[in-house]
């Protein structure tokens, strides 16, 4: 099994500093590859979105590198996941004690993809997205946004959630709050599938079907070509005119195969 995977981030055409951050880990084991993937949209203004983000990534990324061998040694999954939860739990209590000690809020959601070998675990906080793309496009996670509640609620339907005013109000977010509701899911690696990680700065302004026609199923590419796909996204979305930061990252997890010309 082999990982394959590409990623873009901009600025957009409006904000001053990218407060989205990313993460793409990965290690060889005996039993196979893991990888942890991660996308982060900070928000608190200026460097404190950036300095949120910026730090969940990194805390996920040391963690991945000092804690995650050892939980593989001892070939417990769900030791895995409890550390991940606990790391992220650390990590939102940082955040939340450096914004109370500065009387500033700041904070950032997560959108994670851990594999364990033919495992997944998708943690979601917040409202960034992960997707999973083959025969079609499925959303892996659910929104924890003011919106999605009242489309869940019907007081709304989703045309109109992607232009209400209070769309970016969250009702979870890392470190805001010392409470945190980690969400986590779990299912088999689908083989020959792409996952698609994304801030809403991507997804408020691309559709599923433009997603689907990007990433065809049964068309590989390799990674610099996987790169132009994202590329030309991130670019339909800026000439849209959304005004967020815009990130994205594109996995597949699959037995080796070679790759097109």
């Amino acid at each position: 099994m082999a990982f394959q995977m590409a990623y873009h981030t901009d600025i957009g055409i409006k904000k001053k500093s990218n407060q989205d951050g990313l993460l793409m880990k990965t290690a060889k084991t005996p039993e196979g590859e893991v990888g942890l993937f991660a996308i982060c949209d900070g928000m608190g203004g200026l460097s404190h979105g950036e300095l949120a983000s910026a730090t969940v990534i990194r805390g996920l990324s040391d963690w991945f590198d000092q804690e995650l061998p050892n939980l593989l040694r001892e070939k417990q999954e769900r030791s895995i996941i409890s550390g991940l939860q606990t790391c992220i739990t650390a990590l939102n209590d940082k955040i939340f004690s450096y914004g109370k000690a500065r009387n500033i809020q700041l904070g950032t959601t997560l959108s994670a993809l851990m594999v364990v070998y033919s495992r997944c675990y998708i943690i979601q906080v917040g409202d960034s997205r992960i997707y999973s793309i083959s025969s079609g496009v499925t959303q892996l996670t659910k929104d924890q946004s003011l919106v999605a509640r009242e489309v869940e609620r019907g007081n709304l339907t989703a045309e109109q959630a992607r232009r209400d005013p209070r769309r970016n109000i969250l009702l979870q977010c890392i470190g805001a709050t010392e409470n945190l509701d980690i969400t986590i899911t779990e299912g088999l690696v689908e083989d020959q599938a792409y996952y698609l990680l994304c801030t809403d700065g991507f997804y408020h302004e691309i559709q599923a079907r433009e997603l689907a026609e990007s990433l065809q199923q049964g068309q590989f590419y390799s990674e610099s070509q996987l790169k132009v796909k994202l590329v030309e996204l991130v670019e339909l979305a800026k000439g849209r005119q959304e005004t967020d930061n815009i990130s994205v990252i594109a996995v597949s997890s699959t037995q080796k195969r070679g790759e097109t010309a």
